[in-house]
């Protein structure tokens, strides 16, 4: 079994989730099922996209990525916000270690729940995740603003690390300690340490396009051990080592922040893969290779890549987010209790301006409001004007000052552009 992306092309005009679906599916092998997709590029005739694919026979019941359920109706009890960065596709703004946390924090202080996931706020042994934040890996956002999981929020998780047998001992004991440590401030329930084997190959590379992405080979092992321990853990931190060309560790820090990340596209091909077969909060985090890489000297880095260069781990965020990550929840007759979060709770989806994945898609048939950032600049090329958006239901923000001040009107009931000036005036009344 592999984990691996290819590249297929849809209609746009048939941007119904059973069609893209279809269209998808032409595009496989039997063998062959989407965990992840990411629009790169669009035009009036096609979607390009980018597609993660569980590639070879399994035995494993795979969660539907295209699975839709229309909301019944938006909640107006709680002003909920969903704040997603892509994962490897250089986001100007979230596209390094965690660097999009400070406007994670201004988007959760307009909003009674902030949903978010890993690559927002991990920063290798720091995660400032919002106290009214929700810690969600990134295929079980896209299944909430699809509609078909829920979210219960939890007061602590029992967390498993599953630390892959590739490792360099020296290091594999760093992980312990850094195990031990949130044990011993914070109070983290771990589960056990389990060592998986045999050893996956956690590949990073490009794609075509520039993304982060890769491929990892014998997951089967490691989705073994995990079903036979199922019901003593609630939550799944995974270290393995990501392989990359050893020049990379140079470049990437030294490139004054211009390097797509390598490590974090296949890092979340993997958490989408199993998220998607156990429906349990997951997060990953790479495993340093050798003294050699560790000795690696870059210099003073960008601000954005700090976190990661005085990390050995790179797993206390990990362990941090998951310690209170909310449940999965797959039965929608429990969608209306009062403590899940279902898409009827979603008030507004904020993306970097471009972007187009399921969950914009879902967002556009939900008629769930978005806000895009035209500053957080990425490698996605993709006109958001052009999707059919009801009035009101789309606003392009120059930066995340601008998407809390928008958001905190939607909050208030106000029309965003009642704020602005020239305001226009309405003269027909025929």
């Amino acid at each position: 079994m592999r984990l691996t992306e290819t590249q297929v092309s849809i209609n746009p005009t048939q941007a119904d989730f059973e069609s893209i679906r279809s269209s998808v599916a032409s595009s496989l092998d039997d063998s062959e099922t989407p965990v992840r997709l990411a629009v790169t590029s669009s035009d009036n005739a096609r979607y390009h996209c980018e597609l993660g694919v569980i590639a070879g026979e399994h035995p494993h019941a795979v969660s539907p990525l295209f699975e839709f359920r229309r909301r019944t109706h938006e909640s107006q009890d709680a002003f909920n916000v969903v704040f997603m960065v892509p994962t490897g596709i250089g986001a100007e703004i979230g596209g390094h270690s965690g660097d999009a946390t400070p406007a994670a924090i201004l988007l959760a202080h307009v909003a009674d729940t902030l949903i978010t996931h890993p690559n927002v706020v991990n920063a290798s042994d720091i995660n400032e995740l919002p106290s009214n934040g929700l810690y969600v890996e990134g295929s079980v956002l896209t299944r909430l603003m699809m509609g078909t999981v829920g979210l219960r929020p939890a007061r602590a998780n029992r967390v498993l690390v599953a630390l892959d047998a590739s490792y360099n001992e020296r290091y594999a004991k760093y992980t312990v300690n850094a195990v031990n440590a949130a044990r011993a401030t914070y109070g983290l329930n771990c589960a056990g340490i389990v060592n998986v084997r045999p050893p996956m190959k956690v590949v990073g590379s490009y794609s075509d396009t520039g993304r982060a992405s890769g491929y990892v080979d014998g997951i089967a092992g490691l989705l073994e051990t995990l079903l036979e321990k199922r019901d003593s853990y609630d939550a799944l931190a995974l270290a393995s080592v990501v392989e990359v060309p050893p020049h990379y560790h140079f470049d990437y820090f030294t490139s004054g922040g211009e390097m797509i990340n390598p490590w974090g596209g296949v890092e979340a091909l993997l958490t989408h893969a199993v998220s998607a077969i156990l429906n349990i909060p997951t997060a990953h985090a790479p495993m340093m290779e050798s003294d050699d890489i560790a000795a690696v000297d870059p210099g003073i880095v960008d601000s954005r890549m700090a976190a990661e260069i005085i990390s050995i781990t790179f797993l206390q965020s990990v362990l941090k987010g998951l310690h209170r990550s909310p449940a999965i929840v797959t039965d929608n007759a429990l969608f209306g209790s009062p403590d899940v979060v279902s898409a009827e709770d979603i008030s507004c989806l904020v993306i970097p301006d471009g972007c187009i994945g399921l969950p914009t898609l879902a967002a556009l048939k939900q008629d769930i409001t978005v806000i895009a950032v035209r500053e957080n600049r990425s490698l996605m090329r993709n006109d958001l004007t052009q999707l059919a958006w009801d009035p009101g239901r789309f606003y392009i923000a120059e930066n995340y000052w601008e998407a809390a001040g928008i958001a905190a009107a939607l909050k208030a009931g106000l029309d965003p552009d009642s704020v602005r000036r020239p305001l226009s005036t309405l003269r027909s009344y025929l």
